[in-house]
């Protein structure tokens, strides 16, 4: 299964994804609004995680690469959040870029492009998207693909502990009715 957009193949995992999907996930500045950066063992764990939950739900979080040389830069695609909260169940769509690839728009493009296979191919009704409240460059990506946030939606996070500094998460709702 690929998606394909004007500069970006959204594919399958391959081995040879492991090093630099290791490198991203290690930088500070990737992983700033997450919970920090993963050793190499964290993010084969959860490379291996993302490939069982193709095999599960049959989508999952892309392998992302620029056409134009066919670099892997990151991930695009969608997930079931596997802890429960007031919005779940639920598919939330999610990205991870490396920094260098931050700002040209990728990661919207992409987005467009899983959003429409996710009303269209996979029949869904409503996307989710969370992240901190300060993590502006993501939120605005939720903006850019016409999510709404409602304050009332907000919530704490329930696989961080109380008092933790990322605790906080706001939520932003896509309906197929008004792609």
């Amino acid at each position: 299964m690929r998606i394909s957009t004007e500069r970006l193949t959204l594919r399958s995992w391959r081995d040879s994804d492991r090093e630099p999907f290791a490198r991203m996930n290690a930088d500070a500045r990737v992983m700033e609004f997450l919970r920090g950066p993963l050793a190499q063992e964290d993010s084969d764990a959860m490379l291996d995680g993302i490939e069982a939950h193709f095999e599960q739900h049959g989508f999952g979080l892309w392998a992302a690469e620029l056409r134009r040389g066919r670099m892997f830069i990151g991930f695009i695609g969608l997930e079931i959040p596997q802890f429960e909260a007031h919005y779940t169940p639920c598919v939330e769509i999610g990205w991870r870029l490396a920094a260098e690839h931050w700002g040209q728009g990728l990661a919207t493009e992409g987005a467009h492009a899983v959003i429409g296979y996710a009303f269209k191919s996979l029949g869904l009704n409503e996307i989710l998207a969370t992240t901190v409240p300060a993590n502006i460059r993501s939120r605005r990506v939720m903006e850019k693909l016409g999510m709404t946030r409602n304050p009332a939606d907000d919530f704490d996070h329930p696989l961080l502990p109380e008092g933790h500094p990322l605790r906080r998460h706001v939520l932003y709702r896509l309906n197929r009715a008004d792609h």
